[in-house]
């Protein structure tokens, strides 16, 4: 058989292409390493938060099939790579799931195949590590007896308006007529396909997407801050400014920032920039320091509201609303909640949580009492802290029932809460 499409890496980047496509009407094969993942998926089950079981079910019947046989790739006309890139130890990308991927591809590669690298990696990835690797294995061309295209992904998971289908895609190719290639592709599924000049623009573009708001962000955690000493109301000054209608786009202080993008992809660009030029980037590491820091400052203001009590952290029953990094999921990347729970911890404090999308959480190895009960959980508690601000919480008849609230969302009108 062949296949219009084979998907590598079936998680929170290659589930929804694979199923838009399918919805296209095009055969899509996925492929995964892990089996369970596969299994999984085969049995008709779900375990990314934007595709329910019924989704699954709607691309088996469709002729999705989900495999762990590479070999099979090779009966595809494009081969899409959607695996993960976390951070390495010295802050690049891991790059290891991006070049096995490849070398599956590589392996099983057809003249006139199509491939296309979403992973979100550094500057310069998809020419100087990619199609070397796809060239050797082969021994085809790259732009010659194969296409080959750069297109970052852009999920934004919980997001009820934009998906795969109507979030415009970006797309660089190797040569004009790779780009060509590519652009037909996701044509077929994707309403607006915008082209750049190479693969370096389209890899450059996400980095650019997410630092901008990797140093926003930074810029008002920083602020609130000062504004807290200061006594102003920082909430009330970013709602004043933002009803100018030209030249300033809000953003909003919080405990920390989560997932995969903000807290990680910045950092693959000021890697580039310090081992290929030999300087720093300076906002991108200013911002990723005083981001970083706001779990910790979060905990001093734990400490510090029980303090004017007269009462210490060290004991102290603190419940944790909302262990996500984002509001109404349940995905757990690089969720401030962890830091955050870890300093509380660490200064001694009984630390529990809910949320209604986390079954069992931990903090390194240590398992955190998950409560069931919200209301009375909130009312016994020595201070609550709202994390993330999911649609089930009625954040001002929380703080009306706990003995003390902090609110890092901003979400709060009532008098007894404590905001950021």
């Amino acid at each position: 058989m062949t296949y219009d499409v084979a998907v590598l890496g079936l998680g929170y980047v290659g589930l929804p292409l694979a199923q838009q496509a399918a919805r296209a009407g095009m055969t899509v094969l996925g492929y995964d390493v892990d089996p369970g993942v596969v299994t999984s998926l085969a049995a008709g089950h779900s375990h990314v938060d934007d595709l329910a079981g019924a989704d699954i079910a709607e691309m088996l019947a469709a002729g999705f099939r989900p495999t762990t046989d590479e070999t099979l790739i090779g009966a595809a006309r494009t081969a899409v790579i959607c695996v993960p890139t976390p951070l390495s130890e010295g802050d690049g990308p891991d790059l290891r799931a991006v070049l096995g991927a490849t070398e599956a591809v590589g392996r099983n590669l057809r003249p006139g195949m199509l491939v296309v690298l979403e992973s979100t990696t550094y500057p310069g990835t998809t020419d100087e590590l990619v199609r070397p690797a796809l060239e050797r294995l082969s021994g085809l061309v790259a732009g010659v007896d194969f296409h080959l295209a750069f297109s970052p992904e852009r999920i934004d998971p919980g997001n009820e308006t934009f998906g795969a289908h109507n979030t415009p895609k970006v797309v660089g190719g190797h040569t004009g007529a790779c780009a060509d290639r590519a652009v037909e592709f996701y044509g077929r599924f994707v309403e607006t396909v915008v082209r750049t000049r190479g693969t370096r623009e389209a890899e450059t573009a996400k980095l650019l997407e997410n630092t901008y708001r990797h140093v926003n962000i930074a810029l008002v955690n920083e602020m609130a801050r000062f504004c807290h000493e200061l006594d102003i109301d920082l909430w009330d000054v970013i709602r004043a400014a933002a009803t100018k209608p030209f030249g300033f786009q809000a953003f909003y202080p919080g405990p920390g920032v989560g997932g995969h993008c903000i807290p990680i992809d910045p950092n693959y660009l000021s890697h580039n920039v310090r081992s290929k030029l030999g300087y720093p980037f300076r906002f991108v590491e200013l911002a990723q320091e005083i981001n970083a820091t706001m779990p910790a400052y979060v905990a001093r203001r734990a400490q510090n509201l029980l303090n004017a009590d007269g009462q210490a952290v060290h004991g102290a029953s603190i419940v944790l609303l909302g262990v996500t990094y984002k509001a109404n999921i349940a995905d757990q990347r690089e969720s401030p909640a962890t830091p955050l729970a870890r300093h509380l911890m660490t200064l001694g404090a009984h630390v529990s949580y809910h949320d209604p999308y986390v079954g069992t959480w931990q903090v390194g190895d240590e398992p955190v009492p998950r409560t069931d009960d919200l209301d009375g959980a909130c009312a016994a508690a020595d201070l609550v802290i709202l994390v993330q601000q999911h649609r089930g919480y009625d954040a001002d008849h929380l703080a009306g029932i706990a003995k003390r609230f902090f609110d890092t969302r901003g979400v709060t009108s009532a008098p007894e809460a404590h905001r950021l």
